[in-house]
C-alpha cells in the first residue's frame, strides 16, 4: 500500500489562501441598500417641514397685523393681545356672563326664580340681546364694540366683584368697560370711560349706544304676559312708557326699562341721555312655543367730555316687584309696578299693598292671604253697602205714592210736573235716588285697582291654592282640544265659581234695585228689564273674560261675591226694619219742609221754567 507524504508547498499555499480570505472580508465596507436611502431622505425631508412650520407663524403674524391694521387702524392692538373668551360674575341673586367679544352680557340668570314649565329664568342668552357702541376714528374708520376684543380684569374688593373689560389701543389707552356687583344687589354697576383716546376717536362724528333685547317668555299665559310688558322710561323726571308697537324720540332720559311681566331689564346713567331713541315691536300671535313677546330697542348719542368718555351707568336685571324698587327712592322705578293711574294706584299704594304686606308677615297661604283681604275689604265697604239697603228700603215704602203721581200726571206734557212731584216726596222722605248709584261708585275704585294688583303683584307667581297652581295666571281643570274664540283653550274653575256667585248675587240684589227705581214713566226705557238681561249678560262676560285671567283675582271676586251675599241677608232680616222706617218717614213728613240748598233752589227754578216754556209751546201749536 502506498504511503501518502507531507506537501509543504500545498501547506503554504492553504495558508496564504486563509489569509487572504480573511483580509478581503474584514476590510470590505458594506453596500448601501435602498431602504437605508429612503430613510435618510424622509429624515430630510422631517426637517424641512419644521424648518418651515418655524418661519411659517412668524411670516403670518406679519400679515395679519397688517391686515388688522388697515382694517381696525390703533384698535388693532387690542384685537392682536385680546382672545376669545368669557369672564363670569354673581352673587347671591345674579349671574353675569360677559364675554371678550364686545365686553357685554351675553347671559343674565336670575337665580332664585324659574320659568313657567321649570326652567333657569334667563333675562338674556342665546343671543337675545345685543350691547353696542358705534363711532368714528381719526383715521376714518367706523367701529363697533360689538365686534371687538376686550381684555378681562377681574378682581375683588371684599365681597364686591370688579371687571375690568379694556378695548386697547395701548396698554395706557383704552376704551373701558367697568362692571361692579355687589353682594345680594340686583343692580350692577357699569362704568363706559375711554383713557387717551382723545386723538383716535372722531369727535366730529356721532357715538351712538345701541341696546337691543328680545324679551324671553316666562310665564304660563302668552296673552297676559303680553299685556303687562311695556317699555318704560323716565324722562324730564316723569315715568312714562310707549304703548304697543310704537317708538318715539326722547330727551333727559334718566333710565330705560325694559319690563316683561314679572321681571325687568334697566339701564339707567348719571348722565342723562339726549335725542335718545326708544323702540318697543309686538311678537303677533299666541303660539304656545312662542319664545320672545316683545323687541325693545334704544338708541341714544354719547358726549364726549374733553374728548373721552366718561358715563357712570347701572344695570337692573331682576323681578319687578314693588316693594323691592320703592327702596330705590328718588329713581321712580317703582311705578313700572303698574299700579294703576290716579286713584286706583293710590289704593293700591296706601291700602292694599300695605295690608297684603301685613298679613304675608305672619301667614305663609297666599290664597289664605287673598280670603282675609277680601273679608277686609268687604268689612269696610259694609256700610255703604247698608246705606245702599236702606234707601231701597225706603224707595220700597214710598213707591205706592210714586205710582199715584204717575196715575195723576199722565202723558209727556206733564212730565216735569210728575217729575217735581217725584222728588218731593223723595226729599220728604229722606231719599235720594243718588244713593243707589253711591255705592257702585265707590267699589268700581277698589275694582280696579285688585284688577292691577293681582296680576302684576309678583308674590303670587308660582304660589299654589287648591287647584290652582299659579296664583298669577290661569287655574286649569281641563285641556279642550280645541280654542274657544274669547274664551281660549281650556277651562278654568275659579272663572265659572265666581260667575256663579255674581250671578246669585245680582238675582238677589234685583228686587232691591227695583225698589231704587222710580215706577217706569212714559217714554223712559224699562230698566227693570234691562236688569234682568244683565243677570245672565254680565255672568257670562265675566266667565269668558277671566278664563285666561289671574286665578287669584278670580278667587278674590268669587269669595267677594259671597261675603256681599251674607251682609245683604243679615242687613236684610237682622238690620232693616220696614215698619220702623214706614213710621218715620209719615213722621218726616208731618214736619216742615227746610230751608232749601242753593243747589236744590237752582234746580227747581230751571225745571220751573222748561215747564213754563213747554206751557208757552205746546199753546202755540194749538193756534
Amino acid at each position: 500500500m502506498e504511503q501518502k507524504k507531507f506537501d509543504l508547498n500545498s501547506f503554504i499555499g492553504m495558508l496564504l489562501l486563509g489569509g487572504i480570505l480573511l483580509w478581503w472580508m474584514n476590510s470590505r465596507k458594506p453596500e448601501v441598500t435602498p431602504e437605508t436611502t429612503t430613510q435618510t431622505e424622509q429624515v430630510s425631508e422631517t426637517s424641512a417641514i419644521q424648518n418651515n412650520l418655524t418661519e411659517t407663524p412668524i411670516l403670518n403674524d406679519s400679515l395679519q397685523q397688517i391686515a388688522l391694521r388697515n382694517k381696525l387702524g390703533a384698535f388693532a392692538y387690542g384685537a392682536s393681545t385680546g382672545k376669545e373668551g368669557s369672564t363670569f360674575i354673581e352673587n347671591d341673586l345674579l349671574k353675569l356672563t360677559i364675554d371678550n367679544k364686545g365686553g357685554q352680557i351675553i347671559e343674565a340668570l336670575v337665580k332664585n326664580f324659574k320659568t313657567y314649565d321649570s326652567l333657569p329664568l334667563y333675562l338674556i342668552k342665546d343671543k337675545n340681546a345685543s350691547f353696542n357702541i358705534n363711532f368714528g376714528t381719526t383715521d376714518n374708520r367706523i367701529l363697533n364694540t360689538k365686534d371687538l376684543l376686550f381684555t378681562p380684569t377681574l378682581t375683588k374688593n371684599g365681597e364686591t366683584q370688579i371687571l375690568s373689560m379694556k378695548l386697547k389701543v395701548s396698554e395706557d389707552k383704552f376704551l373701558e368697560y367697568r362692571y361692579e356687583i355687589k353682594k345680594n344687589d340686583y343692580r350692577v354697576g357699569f362704568a363706559v370711560r375711554s383713557q387717551g383716546l382723545n386723538t383716535v376717536i372722531n369727535s366730529s362724528q356721532a357715538i351712538n349706544l345701541d341696546w337691543n333685547l328680545k324679551g324671553f317668555r316666562h310665564e304660563k299665559s302668552m296673552k297676559t304676559e303680553n299685556m303687562y310688558s311695556y317699555y318704560y322710561y323716565k324722562a324730564d323726571n316723569d315715568v312714562d312708557y310707549l304703548q304697543m308697537n310704537d317708538d318715539e324720540a326722547v330727551s333727559d332720559v334718566n333710565w330705560v326699562a325694559y319690563k316683561q311681566h314679572f321681571f325687568s331689564t334697566i339701564l339707567s346713567s348719571d348722565t342723562p341721555f339726549n335725542d335718545a331713541s326708544l323702540k318697543s315691536v309686538d311678537f303677533v300671535g299666541e303660539e304656545k312655543d312662542t319664545v320672545f313677546t316683545k323687541t325693545y330697542g334704544l338708541k341714544a348719542p354719547l358726549a364726549l367730555t374733553n374728548g373721552e368718555l366718561n358715563y357712570n351707568m347701572q344695570w337692573f336685571y331682576g323681578p319687578t316687584n314693588y316693594n323691592l324698587l320703592k327702596t330705590y327712592e328718588g329713581t321712580g322705578l317703582d311705578e313700572i309696578s303698574d299700579l294703576g293711574w290716579g286713584i286706583f294706584g293710590f289704593l293700591n299704594r296706601t291700602v292694599f299693598y300695605p295690608v297684603f304686606n301685613l298679613l304675608k308677615g305672619f301667614i305663609g297661604n297666599f290664597g289664605l292671604i287673598i280670603i282675609l283681604m277680601t273679608i277686609v275689604v268687604r268689612i269696610i265697604m259694609s256700610p255703604v253697602l247698608y246705606k245702599s239697603y236702606l234707601s231701597s228700603a225706603k224707595m220700597k215704602v214710598i213707591r205706592p205714592e210714586m205710582e199715584e203721581i204717575n196715575k195723576k200726571f199722565p202723558g209727556k206734557e206733564n212730565a216735569m210736573k210728575r217729575q217735581q212731584e217725584t222728588m218731593a216726596v223723595q226729599r220728604k222722605a229722606g231719599v235720594s235716588m243718588m244713593s243707589g248709584c253711591i255705592p257702585a261708585l265707590l267699589q268700581m275704585p277698589v275694582f280696579f285697582a285688585l284688577f292691577k294688583f293681582f296680576p302684576t303683584n309678583i308674590d303670587f307667581r308660582q304660589k299654589s291654592f287648591l287647584w290652582a297652581n299659579d296664583l298669577s295666571s290661569y287655574d286649569m281643570i281641563y285641556q279642550l282640544p280645541f280654542s274657544i274664540p274669547f274664551y281660549g283653550d281650556h277651562i278654568s274653575l275659579f272663572p265659572i265659581l265666581a260667575s256663579i256667585a255674581i250671578f246669585f248675587y245680582m238675582k238677589m240684589n234685583q228686587n232691591q234695585q227695583a225698589n231704587m227705581q222710580a215706577p217706569t214713566q212714559e217714554g223712559m226705557p224699562d230698566m227693570g228689564k234691562m236688569m234682568k238681561y244683565m243677570i245672565y249678560f254680565s255672568p257670562i262676560m265675566m266667565l269668558f273674560f277671566f278664563n285666561n285671567y289671574a286665578s287669584g283675582l278670580s278667587l278674590y271676586y268669587f269669595i267677594s261675591n259671597l261675603l256681599t251675599i251674607v251682609i245683604m241677608l243679615i242687613i236684610k232680616n237682622y238690620v232693616i226694619d220696614e215698619a220702623k222706617i214706614h213710621a218715620k218717614i209719615e213722621e218726616n213728613k208731618k214736619k216742615p219742609e227746610k230751608a232749601k240748598s242753593k243747589f236744590r233752589e237752582r234746580l227747581d227754578n230751571a225745571m220751573k221754567q222748561a215747564q213754563e216754556q213747554q206751557a208757552t209751546q205746546k199753546k202755540a201749536k194749538k193756534k
